[in-house]
């Protein structure tokens, strides 16, 4: 691809507005959210969730094409796949807390971190691109996915692309809810706008005894408890600093009683990184860090170390094209300039293939109350799907007019001794 400049309004056209053509749809997707909310599936058990989705796709005349367990995706337009879209559909192991009519009926399962708001946005954007292209057809083909297992490392992002679901596809978007931000804005960044995220699991073994002989004794306990310590440390020490390495436990057990060095014991925790070399660098020396500093205790240490995923890195044409739908759509004052999250985010892997961008979707009643993610009390606004669905419809209509303007180029560049 050549070398272009930043895409601006001009370049990219002046596509219809979204906002007017989605009253008539509006009704029916809060009906689909809270159905799909009302019944929340794990990580590759979206049967039912995938079933909806594609019953409902099927009902607008499109024709999705299932992934090998769960999820699908549906082609809307005609000719080459000129963008790609994702949504997230599965749900956490958590047991909701909101009070809503329509909460979970599944026990200790929840959409707590937005997904039913992911899948019901793309659903529209699906609807909206439909009738577009029925009225008025478009030069490209926008592809709509609905990927399983976010939230199960490494992720199912990468399944689906082993199912060539990116064959063609020459940028990305995504979405994801932010109860940070108020309804009617998006948050963006140029750069990594999430961290890389792996799971560490650590069995640890040795001599028990009593707590008045440690000198007898692997004494484990101290031992974990120098592992959760200076594990951090050493790498905070070995990796770039402005990486953000950064090793957090959240499960410590050993031990029955307050006079007896157990025999075993168990931790496990979270190494999360903001930058892709450094998670790769930081990852490699676990292995060994870890056994250098139980080394001293002569405790036997089995460490399992699980790679999640890397930093999400938007793309600044990508960015840049979300933004430009943004102000379109929500108006100038609905952008703004968001942190770079220390969680995991799957749609990474796809920006291991081709450019793209992911933005947050405002969830928050203004003047609300601000919720977390991945707690059972979230309840974001349902103001916000119409919000999605404007913006990131816009912006599938604006790549496919940029990406119809580069492929011209490349067409019209002089090839290799032309001037």
């Amino acid at each position: 691809m050549l070398d272009l400049p930043l895409p601006s309004a001009d370049d990219v056209g002046l596509p219809p507005a979204i906002g007017p053509l989605l009253s008539h749809y509006l009704p029916d997707l809060i009906r689909f959210r809270r159905d799909v909310h009302r019944h929340p599936e794990l990580s590759y058990e979206e049967y039912r969730t995938t079933e909806r989705i594609v019953n409902a796709l099927q009902a607008t005349g499109l024709h999705p094409v299932r992934f090998e367990r769960t999820g699908c995706y549906v082609d809307v337009g005609r000719g080459p796949v000129m963008v790609g879209l994702r949504a997230d559909i599965d749900a956490l192991p958590l047991l909701e807390d909101t009070g809503l009519e329509y909460a979970s009926i599944n026990e200790g399962v929840m959409h707590a971190c937005g997904h039913d708001i992911h899948t019901t946005v793309m659903l529209g954007v699906a609807r909206v691109l439909a009738d577009l292209h029925r009225s008025s057809p478009f030069a490209g083909t926008v592809r709509i996915v609905f990927q399983p297992a976010e939230e199960k490392l490494p992720g199912g992002a990468l399944s689906i692309i082993k199912q060539d679901v990116l064959s063609g596809v020459p940028r990305m978007f995504a979405l994801h809810c932010e109860p940070k931000v108020d309804v009617g804005q998006v948050g963006t960044r140029i750069g990594a706008i999430t961290s890389a995220s792996d799971t560490i699991r650590i069995e640890l073994s040795g001599r028990g005894g009593h707590t008045s002989r440690p000198h007898l004794t692997e004494d484990l306990v101290y031992a974990m408890s120098q592992i959760a310590i200076d594990v951090p440390a050493v790498l905070s020490r070995r990796v770039d600093a402005r990486s953000g390495v950064a090793v957090v436990w959240g499960q410590i057990h050993a031990g029955m009683a307050p006079n007896a060095i157990p025999m075993t014991g168990f931790m496990a925790g979270t190494m999360r990184c903001l930058d892709a070399d450094a998670w790769y660098q930081a990852g490699e020396m676990l292995d060994e860090v870890v056994g250098q500093v139980a080394a001293p205790y002569g405790v036997n240490v089995d460490l399992e170390h699980i790679r999640g995923v890397p930093p999400v890195v938007n793309g600044e044409t990508e960015t840049t094209l979300l933004e430009i739908a943004a102000r379109a759509e929500l108006g100038e004052d609905s952008i703004l300039l968001v942190e770079q999250s220390m969680g995991g985010e799957d749609f990474a892997w796809f920006l291991q293939h081709v450019p793209g961008a992911m933005m947050r979707l405002g969830t928050r009643e203004p003047g609300g109350r601000t919720y977390d993610l991945h707690q059972s009390d979230y309840a974001p606004q349902e103001e916000a799907i119409r919000c999605g669905v404007q913006v990131m419809a816009s912006a599938a209509l604006r790549a496919v007019r940029l990406r119809v303007r580069e492929l011209s180029d490349e067409v019209a560049a002089p090839g290799p001794g032309q001037s």
